[in-house]
């Protein structure tokens, strides 16, 4: 028996495992958390990267491999095995523009047709990757998604444009992304997302529900009218105090840095990332908003906590 969700949907996200590691841990992860009836799950999806490899003879050799290969075929998994609709990560960088059309025919044929369009990182890429036939911006990805849903493929050829057209989402940053100059600029490059076809946003993770609400009505004021999901992801590591705000750009409130610090264990940690994530998660429902999404990477623990007390 499943939990009614319907107020406020619980969604989260998942990584592919690490290449040649089995799937049974992602099945784990959905399995422990389907009881909140999620209403979809996100899947992340990983650039190639160049890494260095000596043999025993001592000689030393460039390989490129992806470490988190499977997001179309774990997509599909999961629609197949739960019947949860699967959102897999499409990304620029790292990816050619004819990647991205063969990874968009083959979703389609599976019938996996919502996505999250993303940029994605680019400071792994190497200086051959930088020069692929890549879009720069997860804007210009946009179109080309708009260019398959009306039957036309990368090189102008037309098609029989999809029966079901693909449906997406993507990012915003109630902290400004790094690149951003200033919070006008956000909402300027929020805007264009909208404009231009995705059907919601989901935010960067965030501490402070303040910043959220606050970025929500400056988007509403600017006429983007689509959702605006929030992302939480619970701190479950002391570590995480350094890592996060380096890493996402998320600040950390001074209450909660002040009880993480006093933390001995990451043990301790995970206690407090859960309460404080609690408290947000009660914030945000009050406040009505459609829905939560989860970053579940090394926190599914956390997140079946939070849920068992929010939903």
């Amino acid at each position: 028996m499943t939990k009614d969700t319907s107020t406020t949907a619980f969604s989260f996200e998942l990584l592919p495992p690490l290449r040649g590691k089995k799937i049974q841990q992602v099945f784990g992860t959905i399995d422990m958390l389907k009881e909140f009836n999620p209403r979809y799950i996100n899947i992340t999806t990983h650039h190639s990267e160049n890494v260095y490899k000596e043999d025993d003879k001592g000689n030393i050799s460039k390989q490129n491999i992806r470490k988190r290969p499977g997001t179309v075929a774990i997509a599909a998994a999961i629609q197949n095995r739960y019947g949860i609709r699967a959102v897999p990560h499409i990304i620029c960088t790292g990816f050619t523009k004819e990647e991205t059309e063969y990874a968009l025919i083959d979703l389609d044929f599976l019938g996996v047709r919502d996505l999250l369009l993303l940029r994605g990182d680019a400071n792994k890429l190497d200086v051959a990757q930088r020069n692929f036939n890549s879009h720069a911006h997860a804007t210009d990805l946009q179109l080309q998604v708009n260019e398959y849903n009306s039957g036309i493929l990368q090189d102008g050829t037309k098609i029989d444009a999809p029966e079901i057209p693909f449906t997406y989402g993507m990012a915003c940053y109630p902290e400004i992304h790094e690149e951003a100059p200033n919070m006008d600029a956000e909402i300027r490059y929020a805007k264009l997302k909208v404009d231009q076809g995705a059907s919601y946003l989901v935010t960067q993770m965030f501490f402070d529900n303040q910043k959220y609400f606050d970025f929500v009505d400056n988007c509403r004021a600017e006429g983007i009218t689509v959702p605006i999901i929030p992302g939480i992801k619970p701190i479950h590591l002391i570590n995480q105090l350094t890592i996060l705000p380096k890493i996402f750009r998320s600040s950390i409130p001074t209450d909660l840095e002040k009880a993480i610090r006093a933390c001995k264990t990451d043990e301790d940690a995970k206690t407090i990332g859960v309460e404080w994530a609690v408290q947000q998660c009660r914030e945000l429902k009050a406040a009505n908003v459609e829905g939560i999404h989860f970053y579940a990477f090394m926190a599914a623990d956390s997140i079946y906590r939070i849920a068992k007390e929010v939903y």
